[in-house]
């Protein structure tokens, strides 16, 4: 199995200082979609893993999360994708929880619900914390320089060290899939 771990914010869609907080304010990213649907059709399962402190700071509820989530979904139908689960953390930061990325809960747990090791699995994210769980769960990091990607890169983390950096997205996609070419069997 292949598989492909994502962040939501700044990955997918737009991202804001001032969080998605309904589903009006989630836009997706140009391209991001279409590049989801390509992994799709060779071979790739694609699941989010998306630290979602609004809960926490009373910014939105679970049922609004899930109004945006469905509203994801239905646009990446419409691009012939598909995501299989989206792995969140409700959590501030604040709440030392052991999901809330940098820590690597939610890709653990993610290893564990698909019954898979993580070695090797790309972990695609724009901030220094998703390359920092991705690390501690064994996966491969690759930071996009879309939503908080350039800020982080212009951290110079000695952390970024041997990261794959892509402008977005789709070149993150098209390199996995120049590296992995054909559906698995």
């Amino acid at each position: 199995m292949r598989l492909v771990i994502l962040d939501r914010d700044g990955v997918i869609n737009e991202d804001s200082d001032d969080y998605i907080k309904s589903p009006a304010e989630w836009r997706p990213l140009p391209g991001s979609l279409e590049a989801i649907a390509r992994l799709n059709r060779n071979g790739y399962r694609v699941v989010v893993a998306t630290n979602q402190s609004g809960i926490a700071r009373g910014l939105f509820d679970l049922p609004t999360l899930t109004a945006i989530h469905e509203k994801m979904h239905r646009a990446l139908v419409e691009q012939g994708g598909l995501i299989e689960a989206v792995f969140f953390c409700p959590h501030g930061p604040d709440d030392e929880c052991a999901c809330r990325k940098p820590r690597p809960g939610l890709l653990l747990d993610i290893a564990e619900r698909l019954q898979i090791r993580l070695a090797g699995v790309p972990a695609i994210g724009d901030s220094l914390r998703d390359v920092q769980a991705a690390r501690a769960a064994g996966a491969f990091p690759i930071l996009v320089r879309t939503g908080k990607g350039n800020r982080t890169l212009a951290s110079g983390s000695d952390e970024l060290a041997g990261v794959p950096v892509f402008s977005d997205l789709a070149g993150a996609a098209d390199a996995l899939l120049r590296r992995r070419p054909g559906p698995a069997h």
